[in-house]
């Protein structure tokens, strides 16, 4: 791909008060595996709810990256009271990146989401959540392990099992099960009927998922690919790669 022909892949932010007004952020791990990993140039979308237009969003981009994030949906989104303090939660995220994904599946635009963007997916889509995951039974700690230094947050935790002949392993070309990292409290609880799973964990938690019957690239992960750690197994690379090339194709037929 040339540098003027590159897709631009629009990587979603977080918003965070400051004294004096609204501050939005996204990690440089999403911004750099956009460019690096998947070959994109990378914009950040900030969550600034209904100020802009998604569609007209939509119609700009190539690709979104729904990123994961410090906090936590908004459990009133799907219908249960909560359970964490309202402090973890980031009401102009929900109030973006919902309707975002809508608009993004109308119209077929490729997407990648990860943790958060990964429940936002399927909230988005009338699924709901598991708010704590270490408080319920015969289910592992997923969080990040705190005293470790935090590139070491970010090595293989647990195994999955990838789904047979799905998106998952169309995508990565691995099949059976693989070691990934865990750096979350939430997962997915009731499953949107408009989605299959792609993987579970070895505890029985959705650790992937995609779009049913979308002829469009879509996949969606609870872990973490796009750590640099992470990018050094082929199995998270190939993701970006796939997500690159797809989004490629999309700036081609416009």
């Amino acid at each position: 791909m040339d540098g003027d022909r590159q897709p631009l892949i629009g990587v979603t932010g977080n918003s965070q008060a400051t004294d004096n007004a609204m501050a939005y952020s996204v990690g440089d791990k999403y911004i750099l595996s956009v460019i690096e990993a998947a070959n994109a140039l990378a914009v950040m979308i900030p969550p600034v709810s209904d100020r802009q237009d998604a569609d007209a969003l939509v119609s700009r981009l190539d690709g979104i990256v729904f990123t994961g994030a410090p906090a936590n949906l908004d459990p009133a989104l799907y219908g249960q009271p909560a359970e964490i303090d309202q402090d973890e939660w980031d009401p102009a995220r929900d109030a973006t990146n919902l309707p975002l994904i809508h608009a993004a599946i109308r119209a077929t635009l490729p997407i990648f989401c990860i943790c958060r963007g990964h429940q936002e997916l399927n909230v988005a889509l009338g699924g709901s959540l598991h708010q704590k995951v270490q408080d319920l039974p015969g289910k592992l700690d997923h969080r990040s392990d705190k005293t470790l230094p935090p590139p070491d947050r970010y090595r293989p935790r647990h195994r999955i099992k990838i789904a047979q002949e799905g998106r998952l392993e169309a995508i990565t070309g691995y099949s059976g099960e693989h070691q990934v990292n865990s750096l979350h409290q939430q997962a997915i609880d009731q499953l949107a009927d408009r989605l299959a799973v792609e993987a579970v964990s070895e505890d029985g938690l959705i650790e992937a998922v995609s779009l049913r019957e979308a002829g469009f690239f879509n996949i969606s992960v609870q872990w973490h690919p796009e750590h640099p750690d992470a990018l050094s197994d082929p199995f998270n690379k190939r993701l970006f790669e796939s997500f690159g090339k797809a989004a490629y194709r999309h700036s081609q037929s416009k």
